[in-house]
């Protein structure tokens, strides 16, 4: 127990605990069932868990690497026993979920998931595995496009390269493709040495969004990156919900003060740790699903 993974979602944590002996990840039956049924209560997850055990049993289908021998930490924060399984039960569980949920959820927790975003998201798990990050630009905009070449390489013919359309996103109009190149120029110009500098050059960089697509889940890493090197923190996306950050982003532009707050407080100084690189990608890939 003493190396946990937290990955996210949904906005619905799922938490695995390493097996030395055995050498793999055990996950908590539960967050499972959280996930995929997008279960606020643990109680009625545990309930359905013990339901759909049950029906696999009666169904033939049997579940032969759960275990109990692992603790996770509950709602009232103390650690109590809860079934565990292996990552080849979590495959047979969702390929026999009763609902098609389940297919979905196999997809992010494989890693198979064949969709833009799902492809760009794996690639943005091996950027903490790569060390891409250490090499690349703080807080400029050659770094922003090295981050997006990475992410989308592949996946876009445009990945890494500045737009030359103007865009827009519901009633917002971002930078105009004839005037992006001078306003980028000037935001690769403007302070970034305390936080207050860092989130109004962010707001700045978004307004300008100088990529077609990939803009948002590009620019929060290079936010990250930006605050490590600049204040010794960066975000817990997790401490942020979607529609609070989304609509902080909307009004950022004429008032950066609802931004502010959120990211202030949900700053952390577990900048090299895993977890918090994991579940920050989660949610940044989460804040741009459609509802």
């Amino acid at each position: 127990m003493s190396k946990i993974s937290i990955r996210f979602y949904n906005d619905r944590e799922v938490r695995a605990a390493w097996d030395d002996e055995n050498s793999k990840w055990w996950s908590s039956a539960i967050d499972i069932v959280r996930a995929i049924n997008n279960e606020p209560d643990y109680v009625k997850a545990g309930n359905y868990w013990r339901w759909l055990k049950r029906k696999l049993a009666n169904d033939g289908i049997e579940l032969v690497s759960v275990t109990h021998e692992f603790k996770f930490q509950a709602p009232d924060g103390k650690k109590r026993t809860a079934d565990a399984i292996d990552n080849n039960c979590v495959e047979i569980v969702a390929k026999n979920y009763p609902n098609n949920r389940a297919i979905a959820f196999l997809d992010w927790f494989t890693y198979s998931d064949s969709t833009v975003d799902g492809q760009s998201k794996k690639k943005a798990y091996a950027l903490w595995e790569s060390g891409l990050m250490e090499s690349v630009e703080i807080g400029t905009t050659r770094g922003l496009q090295q981050i997006h070449a990475y992410l989308f390489g592949g996946l876009y013919d445009f990945a890494g390269q500045i737009r030359t359309a103007t865009i827009s996103k519901g009633n917002t109009v971002f930078c105009r493709a004839e005037y992006l190149h001078g306003v980028l120029k000037d935001i690769d110009s403007m302070p970034d040495d305390t936080f207050d500098e860092i989130v109004a050059k962010y707001v700045e960089m978004n307004m300008a969004h100088p990529f077609m697509e990939g803009n948002g889940r590009s620019t929060r890493l290079w936010l990250d990156l930006l605050m490590k090197h600049r204040i010794g923190h960066c975000v817990d996306w997790s401490r942020i919900a979607k529609q609070d950050y989304l609509n902080a982003m909307i009004v950022s532009a004429t008032d950066p003060s609802r931004l502010h707050q959120l990211l202030h407080n949900a700053l952390t100084d577990r900048i090299d740790d895993r977890e918090i690189f994991l579940k920050g990608i989660d949610y940044s890939y989460y804040y741009e699903q459609e509802d």
